[in-house]
């Protein structure tokens, strides 16, 4: 991979993870308390809500981070390594960990009645596309194994 996509893309990435950590510590609360505001019987939702959704936003830094890393491996030429392994799986973990934050988020509004449709309709798709993303994780960590196997069997022959 070329050194300049490499390093576009960590670009990005720090962007995205200063946009981030501006969301979880400064807009998801100040977008919860207005809410609450608006909605005083709803208000004991705001800090299950905030608390949500920071570490919602937590497992989106972690899996940038593990990304990366996994970049530089590349960037080394060493993404058969072992390592690359480990961020994937915590790339995995941060996932699931995800789509059960919206799965108990999308149970919580239900239950308290405090959402819409739409709303629940946009849970059940974050629901959806967090269960695919899993999925598609596995799959390719599926191949990252079958690749280091046969990196490993040419190194041998070689």
């Amino acid at each position: 991979m070329h050194r300049l996509t490499i390093v576009s893309l960590k670009a990005l990435i720090a962007v995205l993870l200063a946009l981030l950590l501006i969301c979880q510590t400064v807009v998801v609360p100040t977008i919860a308390a207005n809410m609450a505001a608006m909605l005083p019987p709803l208000a004991y939702l705001q800090w299950p809500g905030v608390i949500a959704a920071a570490v919602f936003v937590l497992c989106l830094q972690v899996t940038l981070v593990c990304v990366w890393r996994m970049l530089s491996l590349v960037r080394e030429g060493i993404i058969f390594n072992p390592r690359a392994f480990r961020y994937v799986d915590v790339i995995l973990g941060s996932i699931i960990l995800a789509t059960i934050i919206v799965l108990g988020s999308l149970i919580t509004i239900s239950n308290a009645q405090a959402g819409s449709p739409s709303i629940a309709l946009l849970g059940v798709l974050g629901i959806i596309v967090g269960s695919m993303l899993a999925l598609l994780v596995v799959v390719l960590r599926g191949l990252l194994r079958q690749a280091s196997q046969l990196e490993s069997d040419l190194a041998e022959v070689v």
